[in-house]
Protein backbone atom coordinates (compact mmCIF):
# COMPACT_ATOMS: atom_id res chain seq x y z
CA UNK A 1 0.00 0.00 0.00
CA UNK A 2 1.31 3.21 -0.99
CA UNK A 3 1.85 6.15 1.59
CA UNK A 4 -0.11 9.36 0.65
CA UNK A 5 2.45 11.91 0.06
CA UNK A 6 0.53 14.63 2.32
CA UNK A 7 1.27 12.55 5.78
CA UNK A 8 4.37 14.09 5.49
CA UNK A 9 2.77 17.58 6.68
CA UNK A 10 1.24 15.78 9.40
CA UNK A 11 4.32 13.82 11.06
CA UNK A 12 4.69 15.29 14.55
CA UNK A 13 7.86 14.65 16.83
CA UNK A 14 6.10 14.12 20.09
CA UNK A 15 9.34 14.73 22.38
CA UNK A 16 9.44 18.10 20.66
CA UNK A 17 5.76 18.97 21.33
CA UNK A 18 6.06 17.80 25.15
CA UNK A 19 9.39 20.70 25.18
CA UNK A 20 7.24 23.21 23.56
CA UNK A 21 3.74 22.27 24.72
CA UNK A 22 4.34 20.18 27.71
CA UNK A 23 6.78 21.48 29.93
CA UNK A 24 9.21 18.99 29.46
CA UNK A 25 13.03 20.39 29.41
CA UNK A 26 15.30 19.40 26.32
CA UNK A 27 17.76 17.53 28.58
CA UNK A 28 15.36 14.94 29.37
CA UNK A 29 14.40 14.05 25.78
CA UNK A 30 15.85 11.36 23.74
CA UNK A 31 15.37 12.52 20.45
CA UNK A 32 13.91 16.13 20.39
CA UNK A 33 16.00 17.43 17.54
CA UNK A 34 13.99 17.22 14.17
CA UNK A 35 15.34 14.98 11.52
CA UNK A 36 17.89 16.17 9.03
CA UNK A 37 17.42 15.92 5.46
CA UNK A 38 21.58 16.58 4.82
CA UNK A 39 23.97 19.02 6.11
CA UNK A 40 21.98 21.91 4.69
CA UNK A 41 19.38 21.23 7.48
CA UNK A 42 21.91 20.70 9.94
CA UNK A 43 23.99 24.45 8.82
CA UNK A 44 20.13 25.79 8.84
CA UNK A 45 19.24 24.00 12.88
CA UNK A 46 22.87 26.12 13.74
CA UNK A 47 21.73 29.54 12.38
CA UNK A 48 18.64 29.42 13.83
CA UNK A 49 19.90 28.57 17.36
CA UNK A 50 22.41 31.45 16.49
CA UNK A 51 25.57 30.33 14.86
CA UNK A 52 26.71 31.17 11.26
CA UNK A 53 29.57 28.07 10.23
CA UNK A 54 30.19 29.76 7.56
CA UNK A 55 32.06 32.08 9.78
CA UNK A 56 35.37 30.95 10.19
CA UNK A 57 35.42 32.12 14.10
CA UNK A 58 31.63 31.41 14.82
CA UNK A 59 32.47 27.63 13.34
CA UNK A 60 35.66 27.44 15.92
CA UNK A 61 34.03 28.97 18.98
CA UNK A 62 31.54 25.55 18.36
CA UNK A 63 34.42 23.30 17.78
CA UNK A 64 36.07 24.30 20.81
CA UNK A 65 32.72 24.14 22.69
CA UNK A 66 32.40 20.90 21.25
CA UNK A 67 36.10 19.78 22.62
CA UNK A 68 35.60 21.11 25.94
CA UNK A 69 32.29 19.02 26.12
CA UNK A 70 33.70 16.20 25.20
CA UNK A 71 36.90 16.40 27.93
CA UNK A 72 33.92 17.73 30.46
CA UNK A 73 32.05 14.23 30.03
CA UNK A 74 35.24 12.21 30.28
CA UNK A 75 35.99 14.08 34.09
CA UNK A 76 32.95 14.52 35.36
CA UNK A 77 30.55 11.80 34.58
CA UNK A 78 33.03 8.65 33.14
CA UNK A 79 35.13 6.64 35.57
CA UNK A 80 38.62 7.29 33.39
CA UNK A 81 38.04 10.90 34.78
CA UNK A 82 35.63 10.33 38.13
CA UNK A 83 35.32 7.32 40.72
CA UNK A 84 31.91 7.92 40.78
CA UNK A 85 31.85 8.25 36.96
CA UNK A 86 30.41 5.26 34.74
CA UNK A 87 32.13 2.30 33.65
CA UNK A 88 31.72 3.42 29.57
CA UNK A 89 33.85 4.69 27.15
CA UNK A 90 33.20 6.95 24.32
CA UNK A 91 32.94 5.89 21.10
CA UNK A 92 36.03 6.66 18.98
CA UNK A 93 34.01 8.12 16.26
CA UNK A 94 33.72 11.24 18.38
CA UNK A 95 37.50 11.78 18.37
CA UNK A 96 37.64 12.08 14.27
CA UNK A 97 34.49 14.92 14.37
CA UNK A 98 35.89 18.18 12.35
CA UNK A 99 32.48 19.91 12.09
CA UNK A 100 29.83 20.06 14.19
CA UNK A 101 27.13 19.81 11.90
CA UNK A 102 28.39 16.30 11.52
CA UNK A 103 27.20 16.10 14.99
CA UNK A 104 23.81 16.82 14.62
CA UNK A 105 23.83 14.22 11.49
CA UNK A 106 25.10 11.15 13.37
CA UNK A 107 22.19 12.21 16.26
CA UNK A 108 19.70 12.05 13.96
CA UNK A 109 21.50 9.28 12.13
CA UNK A 110 21.03 11.07 8.52
CA UNK A 111 24.87 11.68 7.79
CA UNK A 112 24.96 10.32 4.28
CA UNK A 113 27.04 7.49 3.23
CA UNK A 114 28.02 6.57 7.20
CA UNK A 115 24.77 4.89 9.36
CA UNK A 116 24.87 5.61 13.24
CA UNK A 117 24.55 2.81 15.88
CA UNK A 118 21.79 3.45 18.58
CA UNK A 119 24.79 3.64 20.62
CA UNK A 120 26.21 6.78 18.64
CA UNK A 121 23.23 7.99 18.35
CA UNK A 122 22.63 8.24 21.83
CA UNK A 123 26.35 9.44 22.18
CA UNK A 124 25.67 12.83 20.19
CA UNK A 125 22.42 13.42 21.93
CA UNK A 126 24.44 13.96 25.56
CA UNK A 127 27.17 15.85 23.62
CA UNK A 128 24.93 18.09 22.06
CA UNK A 129 22.83 18.81 25.50
CA UNK A 130 26.60 19.49 27.30
CA UNK A 131 27.50 21.82 24.52
CA UNK A 132 23.81 23.55 25.00
CA UNK A 133 24.25 23.85 28.88
CA UNK A 134 28.21 25.28 28.50
CA UNK A 135 26.65 27.91 25.55
CA UNK A 136 24.33 29.12 28.13
CA UNK A 137 26.60 29.37 30.88
CA UNK A 138 29.17 31.22 29.05
CA UNK A 139 26.48 33.59 27.05
CA UNK A 140 25.30 35.04 30.33
CA UNK A 141 24.79 39.35 29.46
CA UNK A 142 25.55 39.71 33.37
CA UNK A 143 28.50 37.87 33.95
CA UNK A 144 30.79 40.59 32.47
CA UNK A 145 29.41 42.76 35.52
CA UNK A 146 30.39 40.45 37.90
CA UNK A 147 32.64 42.07 40.05
CA UNK A 148 30.29 45.14 39.76
CA UNK A 149 27.65 43.27 41.26
CA UNK A 150 29.58 41.35 44.16
CA UNK A 151 30.64 44.58 45.31
CA UNK A 152 27.46 46.52 44.78
CA UNK A 153 25.39 44.13 46.55
CA UNK A 154 28.00 42.80 49.60
CA UNK A 155 28.81 46.67 50.21
CA UNK A 156 25.29 46.88 51.96
CA UNK A 157 25.94 44.05 54.35
CA UNK A 158 29.30 45.14 54.73
CA UNK A 159 27.75 48.07 56.12
CA UNK A 160 26.41 47.38 58.95
CA UNK A 161 29.13 44.66 59.81
CA UNK A 162 30.82 45.23 63.15
CA UNK A 163 33.67 44.66 65.16
CA UNK A 164 34.14 45.67 68.86
CA UNK A 165 37.13 46.09 70.89
CA UNK A 166 37.50 42.41 71.62
CA UNK A 167 36.62 41.40 68.06
CA UNK A 168 33.57 40.21 68.46
CA UNK A 169 31.04 40.41 65.58
CA UNK A 170 27.85 42.06 65.68
CA UNK A 171 25.03 43.19 63.14
CA UNK A 172 23.96 46.76 63.46
CA UNK A 173 25.00 50.54 62.72
CA UNK A 174 27.32 52.52 65.09
CA UNK A 175 24.80 53.92 66.73
CA UNK A 176 22.50 50.88 67.77
CA UNK A 177 22.14 50.03 71.44
CA UNK A 178 20.93 47.13 70.63
CA UNK A 179 23.40 45.57 68.29
CA UNK A 180 22.53 41.77 67.08
CA UNK A 181 25.63 39.35 68.31
CA UNK A 182 26.94 37.03 65.14
CA UNK A 183 29.00 33.84 65.32
CA UNK A 184 30.22 34.57 61.51
CA UNK A 185 29.49 36.34 58.76
CA UNK A 186 30.43 35.06 54.82
CA UNK A 187 29.84 35.79 51.83
CA UNK A 188 29.55 33.47 48.98
CA UNK A 189 33.01 32.70 46.95
CA UNK A 190 31.80 32.75 42.74
CA UNK A 191 31.20 30.17 41.27
CA UNK A 192 33.53 27.88 39.12
CA UNK A 193 32.62 27.49 35.54
CA UNK A 194 32.42 23.72 36.10
CA UNK A 195 30.00 24.18 39.40
CA UNK A 196 27.83 26.23 36.90
CA UNK A 197 27.22 23.76 33.86
CA UNK A 198 26.98 20.86 36.69
CA UNK A 199 24.61 22.82 38.44
CA UNK A 200 22.63 24.07 35.10
CA UNK A 201 22.60 20.04 33.84
CA UNK A 202 20.62 18.81 36.70
CA UNK A 203 18.01 22.17 36.97
CA UNK A 204 14.38 22.08 34.51
CA UNK A 205 15.02 25.37 33.23
CA UNK A 206 18.72 24.64 31.97
CA UNK A 207 19.62 28.69 31.73
CA UNK A 208 22.06 30.46 33.06
CA UNK A 209 20.42 33.03 33.83
CA UNK A 210 18.00 31.11 36.42
CA UNK A 211 20.67 30.57 38.89
CA UNK A 212 20.22 32.39 41.92
CA UNK A 213 22.96 31.42 44.30
CA UNK A 214 25.95 33.12 42.16
CA UNK A 215 26.06 36.05 44.52
CA UNK A 216 24.93 34.95 48.50
CA UNK A 217 25.75 36.07 52.02
CA UNK A 218 24.75 33.94 54.85
CA UNK A 219 24.86 34.77 58.89
CA UNK A 220 25.37 32.62 61.65
CA UNK A 221 23.67 34.01 65.10
CA UNK A 222 24.14 32.91 68.72
CA UNK A 223 20.48 31.96 68.80
CA UNK A 224 17.21 31.35 66.83
CA UNK A 225 16.01 34.42 68.17
CA UNK A 226 18.72 36.28 66.80
CA UNK A 227 18.26 34.91 63.41
CA UNK A 228 14.45 36.65 63.82
CA UNK A 229 16.07 39.92 64.37
CA UNK A 230 18.43 39.18 62.07
CA UNK A 231 15.85 38.63 59.54
CA UNK A 232 13.80 42.05 60.76
CA UNK A 233 17.21 44.23 60.87
CA UNK A 234 17.23 43.38 56.90
CA UNK A 235 13.98 44.88 55.69
CA UNK A 236 14.14 47.44 59.05
CA UNK A 237 17.67 48.76 57.00
CA UNK A 238 16.14 48.64 53.59
CA UNK A 239 19.11 46.56 52.99
CA UNK A 240 17.02 43.58 51.34
CA UNK A 241 13.55 45.34 49.71
CA UNK A 242 11.02 43.07 50.14
CA UNK A 243 9.47 44.18 47.43
CA UNK A 244 12.43 42.50 45.18
CA UNK A 245 11.97 38.73 47.08
CA UNK A 246 11.49 35.68 44.90
CA UNK A 247 8.68 34.29 46.61
CA UNK A 248 8.90 30.69 45.19
CA UNK A 249 13.16 30.92 46.68
CA UNK A 250 12.07 31.11 50.12
CA UNK A 251 12.54 28.73 52.19
CA UNK A 252 12.22 28.45 56.45
CA UNK A 253 13.63 24.82 58.14
CA UNK A 254 14.61 27.15 61.39
CA UNK A 255 11.85 28.48 63.29
CA UNK A 256 7.99 27.03 62.06
CA UNK A 257 6.81 31.19 62.10
CA UNK A 258 2.85 30.22 62.47
CA UNK A 259 3.29 28.17 66.20
CA UNK A 260 6.07 30.37 66.91
CA UNK A 261 3.47 33.44 66.00
CA UNK A 262 1.00 31.99 68.70
CA UNK A 263 3.69 31.75 71.66
CA UNK A 264 4.83 35.03 71.13
CA UNK A 265 2.07 37.15 71.77
CA UNK A 266 1.40 34.28 74.78
CA UNK A 267 5.35 36.06 75.85
CA UNK A 268 4.54 39.57 75.12
CA UNK A 269 1.65 39.73 77.31
CA UNK A 270 3.12 37.92 80.30
CA UNK A 271 5.58 40.80 80.21
CA UNK A 272 3.98 43.66 80.03
CA UNK A 273 2.08 41.99 83.06
CA UNK A 274 5.26 41.19 84.91
CA UNK A 275 7.83 44.17 83.56
CA UNK A 276 10.80 41.07 82.92
CA UNK A 277 14.28 42.81 81.92
CA UNK A 278 15.63 42.00 78.16
CA UNK A 279 17.87 39.06 78.72
CA UNK A 280 14.96 37.10 80.86
CA UNK A 281 12.42 38.11 77.61
CA UNK A 282 15.01 37.49 74.82
CA UNK A 283 15.42 33.80 76.79
CA UNK A 284 11.55 33.07 76.82
CA UNK A 285 11.55 33.34 73.05
CA UNK A 286 14.46 31.41 72.71
CA UNK A 287 13.08 28.84 74.22
CA UNK A 288 9.87 29.01 72.26
CA UNK A 289 11.83 29.06 69.12
CA UNK A 290 13.52 26.24 70.18
CA UNK A 291 10.31 24.42 70.70
CA UNK A 292 8.84 25.64 67.01
CA UNK A 293 12.08 24.08 65.52
CA UNK A 294 11.04 22.01 62.61
CA UNK A 295 11.21 18.42 62.21
CA UNK A 296 13.67 16.90 59.70
CA UNK A 297 12.38 17.30 56.58
CA UNK A 298 13.80 17.70 52.69
CA UNK A 299 13.29 20.95 50.40
CA UNK A 300 10.52 20.41 48.23
CA UNK A 301 12.33 22.80 45.32
CA UNK A 302 15.92 21.51 45.82
CA UNK A 303 15.88 17.42 46.14
CA UNK A 304 19.50 17.75 47.08
CA UNK A 305 19.13 19.62 49.96
CA UNK A 306 19.82 17.33 52.83
CA UNK A 307 16.51 16.78 55.39
CA UNK A 308 18.37 17.98 58.31
CA UNK A 309 19.11 20.97 56.96
CA UNK A 310 18.21 23.83 59.30
CA UNK A 311 17.94 27.96 58.00
CA UNK A 312 16.02 30.97 56.70
CA UNK A 313 16.96 30.78 53.04
CA UNK A 314 15.63 33.19 50.40
CA UNK A 315 16.47 35.32 47.22
CA UNK A 316 16.36 38.91 46.68
CA UNK A 317 17.12 41.22 43.83
CA UNK A 318 19.10 44.23 44.09
CA UNK A 319 19.28 46.73 41.05
CA UNK A 320 23.01 47.17 40.05
CA UNK A 321 24.17 50.63 38.55
CA UNK A 322 27.11 49.87 36.16
CA UNK A 323 28.46 52.91 34.70
CA UNK A 324 30.79 52.53 31.12
CA UNK A 325 33.84 52.99 31.80
CA UNK A 326 34.47 53.39 28.18
CA UNK A 327 32.69 56.12 27.69
CA UNK A 328 35.02 58.18 30.35
CA UNK A 329 38.17 57.44 27.93
CA UNK A 330 36.23 58.12 24.62
CA UNK A 331 35.63 61.56 25.81
CA UNK A 332 38.89 62.26 27.14
CA UNK A 333 40.04 61.13 23.62
CA UNK A 334 37.30 63.50 22.11
CA UNK A 335 38.32 66.40 24.18
CA UNK A 336 42.50 65.94 22.70
CA UNK A 337 40.85 65.98 19.51
CA UNK A 338 38.78 69.31 19.61
CA UNK A 339 42.28 70.51 20.15
CA UNK A 340 44.00 69.41 17.36
CA UNK A 341 40.89 69.08 14.85
CA UNK A 342 43.11 69.65 11.75
CA UNK A 343 44.76 66.40 11.21
CA UNK A 344 42.51 63.46 9.39
CA UNK A 345 42.32 61.69 12.73
CA UNK A 346 40.95 64.13 15.14
CA UNK A 347 38.15 64.26 12.71
CA UNK A 348 36.70 60.92 12.66
CA UNK A 349 37.13 60.81 15.82
CA UNK A 350 35.15 63.97 16.35
CA UNK A 351 32.28 62.26 13.68
CA UNK A 352 31.81 59.21 15.67
CA UNK A 353 28.04 58.64 17.07
CA UNK A 354 28.11 57.80 20.81
CA UNK A 355 24.40 57.89 20.64
CA UNK A 356 23.93 54.03 20.92
CA UNK A 357 26.57 53.37 23.54
CA UNK A 358 24.72 52.97 26.97
CA UNK A 359 26.19 55.78 29.69
CA UNK A 360 24.94 53.37 32.39
CA UNK A 361 23.51 49.93 32.57
CA UNK A 362 21.18 48.78 35.26
CA UNK A 363 19.76 45.23 35.66
CA UNK A 364 17.95 43.51 38.65
CA UNK A 365 20.66 40.56 40.04
CA UNK A 366 19.85 38.12 42.22
CA UNK A 367 21.40 37.21 45.51
CA UNK A 368 20.90 34.19 48.42
CA UNK A 369 20.66 35.22 51.96
CA UNK A 370 20.89 32.25 54.21
CA UNK A 371 20.36 32.85 58.10
CA UNK A 372 20.68 30.21 60.97
CA UNK A 373 22.44 29.73 64.20
CA UNK A 374 25.11 28.37 66.13
CA UNK A 375 23.77 24.79 66.45
CA UNK A 376 21.82 24.49 62.97
CA UNK A 377 25.27 25.68 61.47
CA UNK A 378 27.31 22.83 63.02
CA UNK A 379 24.86 20.11 61.91
CA UNK A 380 24.49 21.79 58.17
CA UNK A 381 27.97 21.21 58.05
CA UNK A 382 28.26 17.82 59.17
CA UNK A 383 27.69 14.22 57.50
CA UNK A 384 24.89 14.13 55.23
CA UNK A 385 23.97 17.99 55.54
CA UNK A 386 28.09 18.63 54.31
CA UNK A 387 28.68 20.87 51.01
CA UNK A 388 30.43 17.86 50.00
CA UNK A 389 27.86 15.58 50.03
CA UNK A 390 25.23 17.98 48.61
CA UNK A 391 27.92 18.39 45.21
CA UNK A 392 28.31 14.32 44.91
CA UNK A 393 24.23 13.98 45.04
CA UNK A 394 24.00 17.10 42.41
CA UNK A 395 27.02 15.45 40.32
CA UNK A 396 24.58 12.12 40.30
CA UNK A 397 21.88 14.02 39.38
CA UNK A 398 23.36 15.41 36.68
CA UNK A 399 25.18 12.25 35.58
CA UNK A 400 22.24 10.20 35.71
CA UNK A 401 19.69 12.60 34.04
CA UNK A 402 22.19 13.14 30.98
CA UNK A 403 22.85 9.57 30.62
CA UNK A 404 19.68 7.94 31.16
CA UNK A 405 19.08 6.48 27.61
CA UNK A 406 23.04 5.48 27.72
CA UNK A 407 22.39 3.66 31.29
CA UNK A 408 18.62 2.42 29.70
CA UNK A 409 20.10 1.03 26.54
CA UNK A 410 23.19 -0.71 27.67
CA UNK A 411 21.47 -1.84 31.35
CA UNK A 412 24.36 -0.07 33.10
CA UNK A 413 24.90 -0.30 37.09
CA UNK A 414 24.99 3.26 38.14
Amino acid sequence: MNRPDFLESYKFNWETFEIMAGGKSSLDAKNYLSHFDGPEAAYDFLMGYGFDVNDPVQKAELFGIYQESIQFIKRYFLKEGSSQGLDVSMPNRFYTILDVQELLLIATNTKEGEKSSIEEMIWAGIILKVMHTILHADKDLRYRYFSTIQTQIFDRFYKFIQRDSEDKLYLGSSDDSSPIPLVEFETKAKKTRESIIIKLLHKQENVAEELFDRVGVRFVTQTKIDSLRVLKFLYQNYITIVNNIKPSRSQNSLVDMEKFKVGYFDILKESLKSDIDEPAFAQKLEDLAENCSFYAKGSADNVHSSSEYKAIHFTCRQLIKYRNPFLKEFNDIKRTAKEQSEGELAKKILSLDTSSIARDVRFFYPYEVQITDIKSHLKNTEGEASHLEYKKSQLKSAMIRLFRPLIEYKNLDI
